[in-house]
C-alpha cells in the first residue's frame, strides 16, 4: 500500500470511475482528497461514500477557469496543502471519423482534454507545489500510441497530454513529479459503448481476456503519486492488458 499520510489531493471527474476509485486508494494510503466534476448529486454520494472526514467536493466544469479557483482555494482552506494532483477529466463527445468532427467539438475535446490539464497544474503550482513540491498524474489513454478509428482526435488530445506530461516534467522538475498512465478500455460509463453487449469480445483482443477496471488504473496512479516513486517523472505507464503489445495469433 502507497503511504499518503498527511497528503491532499485534488482529484478532478471523480464522482464515479477511475477518479473515484483513485479516491478511495488514496484515502487508503492516509490522504485526504478533494473531487470535482459537473454533477453535485452525484459528488454528494461520492463524498458519502469516501468518507466526509477524508473528502470534500467542488462541483464545475473541469475546463471553467472560477470552478478551477475556487477548487484551490477551498482545499487549502479545509486541508492547508494541495500535495497531489490526478487530471482525469476528460471528453469524447462524438464517435466518428475526425473529418467528419464539427469545430466546435474538436474545441472542447482539446479544451477538456488538453487546456484544462495545463490550468490545474498552473494554479496548484502556484497555490502550493512550487514552493512546497508535489506530483501529478495525468490520467491518458492508450489512443495516444496508435489509431483509434471513431475516437481518433480524442487519440490526438492524448498524444498531446502524453507530450504536455513530458514538457511539464522536465520545467518543475526538481520540486514536482509529473507522470502519465495510458489505460486501453476500462469498465466505466465513458467507455461503456466500446464494450457494452460484446465485452467477451473485445477481450478477446487482450492478451490477459479481459477489460479493465477503475481499480486497475487506480492503484497504479496511487503509485506513481507516492513517495515510492519518488525517482520516478515524465515516465507513461501502459496499463492495457498486453493489448499494445499483441500476443493474439
Amino acid at each position: 500500500m502507497s503511504s499518503h499520510k498527511g497528503k491532499v489531493a485534488i482529484i478532478t471527474g471523480a464522482s464515479r470511475g477511475i477518479g473515484l476509485r483513485t479516491a478511495e486508494a488514496l484515502i487508503d494510503g492516509g490522504a485526504s482528497v478533494c473531487v470535482t466534476g459537473r454533477d453535485e448529486a452525484a459528488l454528494e454520494r461520492a463524498v458519502h461514500h469516501l468518507g466526509e472526514d477524508n473528502a470534500i467536493a467542488v462541483a464545475g466544469r473541469a475546463d471553467d477557469p472560477a470552478h478551477q479557483d475556487e477548487t484551490v482555494q477551498r482545499v487549502l482552506n479545509a486541508f492547508g496543502r494541495v500535495d497531489m494532483l490526478v487530471n482525469n477529466t476528460a471528453v469524447s463527445p462524438v464517435f466518428g471519423p475526425v473529418l467528419d468532427l464539427e469545430e466546435r467539438v474538436i474545441e472542447k475535446i482539446l479544451r477538456v482534454n488538453l487546456v484544462a490539464p495545463v490550468q490545474w497544474t498552473r494554479k496548484v503550482h502556484r497555490a502550493w507545489m512550487a514552493d512546497n513540491g508535489g506530483s501529478i498524474v495525468n490520467i491518458g489513454s492508450v489512443a495516444a500510441l496508435r489509431a483509434a478509428p471513431g475516437a481518433g482526435f480524442y487519440g490526438v488530445s492524448k498524444a498531446a497530454l502524453l507530450r504536455l506530461t513530458q514538457e511539464l516534467a522536465v520545467e518543475l522538475a526538481p520540486k514536482v513529479r509529473v507522470n502519465i498512465v495510458l489505460p486501453a478500455v476500462v469498465r466505466t460509463k465513458m467507455s461503456e459503448a466500446m464494450y457494452q453487449n460484446r465485452e467477451d469480445e473485445v477481450a478477446a483482443d487482450y492478451p490477459l481476456r479481459r477489460l479493465g477496471e477503475p481499480a486497475d488504473v487506480a492503484s497504479a496512479v496511487s503509485y506513481l503519486l507516492s513517495a515510492e516513486a519518488s525517482w520516478i517523472t515524465g515516465a507513461s505507464l501502459v496499463i492495457d492488458g498486453g493489448l499494445t503489445v499483441g500476443g493474439i495469433v
